[in-house]
């Protein structure tokens, strides 16, 4: 039997309301590769869409906050911040987000699925450019606080 199922195998949300209340951090990374026409109108800001990169900053922000809807057996947590930054590539962008909480569970699915959703959004904006990108190597970089301690990918 695992820590997400009862005794009758049903699936559960883990109880969190014994843990302690810290302040808990996550970042987590991601990467799309574009073609060098996809991110010429990224940079120039002349996507027809709009702004890709502050569209997709939004996104990854409204994707954070609804995690719980999204993931079913993730806690809905109380965010106290969200910053998403972007580094533009040779072949593509680099999209880092730091989510900050202070709660009795961590904000590491809000991070991963930030990255996720920013990525993706840029996908969206820019399909009609470049059908070939490839959204990848989507990870936790690290996370601070709770019972498991911290995390530190090296």
């Amino acid at each position: 039997m695992s820590k997400h199922t009862d005794n009758k195998g049903n699936v559960r949300m883990i109880d969190i309301s014994d843990k302690d209340i810290t302040k808990r951090v996550a970042k987590a990374e991601g990467f799309i590769e574009l073609s060098e026409e996809a991110l010429d109108i990224i940079v120039n800001n002349v996507n027809k869409k709009g702004d890709v990169l502050t569209v997709a900053q939004i996104a990854g922000i409204a994707g954070a906050k609804q995690t719980s809807t999204l993931v079913p057996l993730s806690h809905q947590v109380n965010l106290k911040s969200i910053q998403i930054s972007f580094d533009i590539k040779r072949n593509g962008i680099s999209c880092l987000s730091e989510v900050i909480t202070d709660s009795n569970t961590g904000v590491e699915i809000e991070a991963i699925l930030s990255v996720e959703i920013c990525l993706l959004t840029i996908y969206d904006m820019c399909k009609y450019i470049d059908k070939s990108m490839v959204i990848s190597d989507i990870k936790l970089i690290s996370k601070t606080g709770g019972k498991s301690g911290d995390f530190s990918r090296d």
